[in-house]
């Protein structure tokens, strides 16, 4: 099977667990011989909610929130069989999303 190049694109609403989950990817394709270009941190996107604080009047009386969505990008060279094998069965934390496209 040819050799082929792997993109992952992590997102995570928190920046520690994203990190972990990156780190545990980069060991176990290094296990199967493949080459790793990153993590890459790319922009953090944030959204800001402002809603009133009081149901009734008071409308000058607003509360923000803040959404940061962290994202980590990796390319994997050189991808055999067993490398896709593994991505595919990895189990990563359940507030991690992973897109893999090959």
């Amino acid at each position: 099977m040819k050799k082929k190049n792997i993109r992952i694109k992590l997102r995570s609403y928190d920046h520690s667990l994203l990190d972990k989950s990156v780190e545990r990817i980069i060991k176990y394709v290094l296990t199967t011989g493949a080459e790793i270009n990153g993590p890459i941190p790319l922009p953090t996107q944030t959204k800001i909610y402002t809603v009133l604080r009081s149901p009734h009047v008071h409308k000058k009386s607003r509360e923000q929130f803040k959404l940061s969505s962290h994202i980590r990008f990796l390319e994997i060279c050189n991808a055999g069989p067993n490398t896709v094998n593994l991505l595919m069965k990895l189990e990563l934390a359940s507030g991690v999303e992973i897109e893999i496209k090959i």
